[in-house]
């Protein structure tokens, strides 16, 4: 039964945007075993992420296999944490410093991403299935300041470079190493007006999704852009538009291999028709949801919407807590079997040990806060 899911997962993800003609011809013609198609087409990658219906499945198995806490079926969801800095590297001569190690008085990108990859089994062993890393990051002091810093895989272009790639190369081979998916953003708003216009844009787009193709891997989601809206510059990277990237990207294909896409927004919001049609999940974020009865609540109107189909719903950034409480936005979205994911910066007075999201970060369980989290994580998800 778990391999006609996987089957039906990727089919669903190849077939998207295929003309019936073109999709006719392909079955008369095809002398692919059925088999085939929902294995990894490179045997190196350990570790294949599909969807069936709302559920996620690992290797054809659903994750969290038979797991129920407080009457919640956790089986099928992703657990997540925002993780955005692993590759994190400040181009900008005038804004490096700010990111300095507090015991060498120095950034260093590769300390960074070492670190978060040394860090990295420990997360798992408590539970956690999923890291958001990002293409282009995030804001390295937890929310937006002004500054001009240049964190980006893209050069203006849209092409590639090839430092940060690597960096970004080692970080999902680790994961698949552990049985851990990544969900990998494109674009983000504090770094997008360094391209020079949509057609460099959509450029990245391709030469990302070629590169995650052409490397084979399998534990991939695409999230192509972190929270849609106003505060983009590019028009193709605001919520009215950005649904013609997730469709572009999806329709890139190695043979039968394809990606899952999607694309978040702002917290609170709900994402749009047009996204919500052609999204293989759902990315919603939970900042500025203090009462988790509206998590609940933008649950419903997400699965309201009149172009939602059966498919996971994902928060994959929500900087509410209260772990010892009965009832916080985590709980209220397992309720719901939805998937959380935690997004925890470093708050005013708070040193280097705090927050996973502000530079330079202590990747280990460091905080309370951190600790808080992962205890509840191991409880729910019974590692």
């Amino acid at each position: 039964m778990n391999l006609v899911l996987g089957v039906a997962s990727r089919l669903t993800a190849y077939f998207r945007g295929t003309s019936w003609s073109a999709l006719c011809i392909l079955l008369l013609t095809s002398s692919v075993p059925t088999q085939a198609l929902s294995a990894p087409q490179q045997t190196a990658w350990r570790t294949a992420i599909t969807i069936s219906g709302d559920d996620f499945l690992i290797n054809g198995t659903p994750t969290y296999a038979g797991r129920i806490w407080r009457g919640h079926r956790i089986e099928g969801l992703l657990l997540n944490s925002r993780m955005v800095q692993a590759t994190f590297d400040d181009i900008n001569p005038a804004t490096v410093n700010k990111w300095v190690y507090p015991d060498t008085g120095k950034w260093d990108a590769e300390r960074n991403v070492s670190e978060f990859i040394h860090a990295m089994p420990e997360w798992r062993k408590r539970g956690l299935l999923a890291i958001t890393i990002n293409f282009q990051g995030g804001s390295p002091t937890g929310y937006l300041n002004g500054l001009p810093w240049t964190n980006s895989a893209f050069e203006a272009d849209g092409a590639l470079r090839p430092d940060y790639m690597s960096r970004i190369e080692r970080v999902i081979k680790r994961a698949d190493e552990l049985g851990m998916v990544v969900i990998a953003g494109y674009f983000y708003f504090g770094q997008d007006k360094q391209f020079t216009g949509d057609d460099a844009i959509q450029h990245a787009a391709d030469v990302a999704t070629n590169w995650l193709l052409d490397k084979g891997f399998t534990n991939v989601l695409v999230e192509i852009a972190n929270e849609d809206g106003p505060a983009y510059h590019h028009p193709i990277l605001k919520a009215e538009r950005v649904h013609e990237l997730i469709t572009r990207v999806a329709r890139i294909h190695r043979g039968a291999r394809g990606l899952l896409v999607g694309t978040s927004f702002g917290g609170g919001w709900i994402p749009t028709e047009d996204v919500a049609r052609s999204s293989d999940f759902m990315l919603i974020h939970g900042n500025g949801v203090s009462d988790p009865a509206t998590i609940t609540q933008m649950i419903h109107q997400t699965r309201a919407l009149r172009s939602y189909t059966p498919k996971p719903i994902v928060f994959n950034e929500d900087d509410h807590f209260d772990f010892d409480k009965p009832t916080n936005n985590f709980v209220a979205a397992l309720a719901e079997h939805v998937s959380w994911g935690y997004f925890d910066y470093r708050k005013a007075g708070e040193g280097f040990d705090d927050g996973f999201q502000s530079v330079p970060v202590n990747w280990t369980i460091s905080s309370p806060r951190k600790r808080a989290f992962f205890d509840l994580l191991a409880d729910v998800t019974g590692s």
